[in-house]
């Protein structure tokens, strides 16, 4: 008999249109993600956890650290977090104070997880890096294990090519850190994590390409680390749930529409409603419906007792215990702009 993943959430709080021309405002959207995310807790979800994405019309997730302090004040079990901070846009120091201030709000429920990328255009990204801390790439390792150092009690210790030594703390009498996660869908991130002896998670939902070489990269060359023994692995993955699979379908369209946009290089909107997707992609060339059916040949869309069976054998297939689901469900124009009905529903049917 197959063993049931635990599920978790990654929440990219979408922002959508209405009807009759009006748009989710960012406090709706908000309100949103944040009923959702105890919904989360109360189905017994295992982390929730916030991307960092910047000046894209149908994402209000900027700032992961303030949605996860607003998360971790509404819920009362699930683990919190990044998924990911974008490491190259913030200095190492910030990152660790902002997250072991999260851990004393909510003690053991914190998760960090660090990616590489921008997580935006190149103009968004050079006013992120204006102050010239972290805009290195190169450094991304360095600045990895320095966050590390920082969040530990005894901190991180700074010597000087002079002379000297200066004690570097996060926070003043930390009892506990949160738990570190590198994020990635290359080689590089596999390899990365493996060699510090990180948990790792695959970016599935963003690209399906390279996963079982980016798996066996980071079990195999697995350093242990004072915080982690064995490798830690799960994967992402985009899913619509409904009591049917039209009704999935149907509510998976404005995401889909959506990244073809992204592949074509097409201006970004707030996500469709259902209908104007469906009345869209009536009008869409074959290039777009080509586009659509490559993007939901790696997405989970169905009915529920379908989709969990396929989660859990997906990760059957690749060796993990948990998956953590993207919840991509569109909104029909009758739906209220401050929740996202098709988004819990997903979560409850997979629950």
């Amino acid at each position: 008999m197959m063993t049931s993943a635990a599920l978790s959430v990654l929440d990219l709080v979408p922002v959508r249109s209405g009807a009759d021309g009006s748009t989710q405002t960012s406090a709706q959207a908000v309100a949103a993600s944040m009923a959702l995310a105890q919904r989360a807790d109360e189905l017994g979800y295992r982390r929730y956890w916030f991307a960092e994405h910047h000046n894209m019309p149908s994402v209000a997730s900027t700032t992961p650290p303030v949605l996860i302090a607003a998360a971790a004040s509404r819920t009362s079990r699930i683990r919190v977090g990044s998924g990911g901070v974008m490491l190259p846009n913030h200095a190492p120091l910030v990152v660790a104070e902002q997250f072991a201030a999260l851990e004393a709000i909510a003690p053991g429920r914190i998760d960090l997880g660090i990616g590489r990328a921008p997580g935006s255009d190149p103009v968004i990204t050079q006013l992120l890096r204006q102050s010239g801390t972290s805009g290195d790439v190169e450094r991304f390792p360095s600045h990895v294990q320095d966050i590390a150092l920082m969040l530990r009690h005894e901190g991180a210790t700074v010597r000087f090519t002079s002379g000297g030594e200066y004690t570097v703390r996060s926070t003043p009498m930390a009892s506990d850190a949160p738990e570190i996660w590198l994020l990635g869908s290359s080689d590089y991130s596999a390899q990365l994590a493996a060699s510090l002896g990180l948990p790792y998670v695959f970016a599935n939902h963003f690209s399906g390409q390279g996963l079982q070489r980016a798996l066996d990269l980071y079990r195999s060359a697995f350093q242990p680390s004072s915080t982690l023994e064995t490798p830690r692995t799960f994967l992402t993955a985009n899913v619509v749930a409904a009591p049917s699979a039209d009704e999935a379908a149907a509510r998976a369209l404005p995401q889909l529409r959506m990244m073809t946009r992204l592949r074509r290089n097409q201006p970004l909107t707030p996500l469709e409603t259902v209908e104007q997707a469906q009345r869209g992609l009536a009008e869409a060339d074959a290039g777009e419906q080509t586009l659509i059916d490559g993007i939901r040949a790696n997405w989970f869309i169905g009915a529920g007792p379908e989709v969990r069976e396929a989660l859990d054998a997906f990760a059957a297939q690749y060796g993990v215990d948990e998956i953590m689901i993207s919840p991509v469900a569109g909104s029909f124009e009758a739906e209220p702009l401050d929740a996202t009905p098709g988004r819990v529903q997903t979560l409850e049917l997979l629950s």
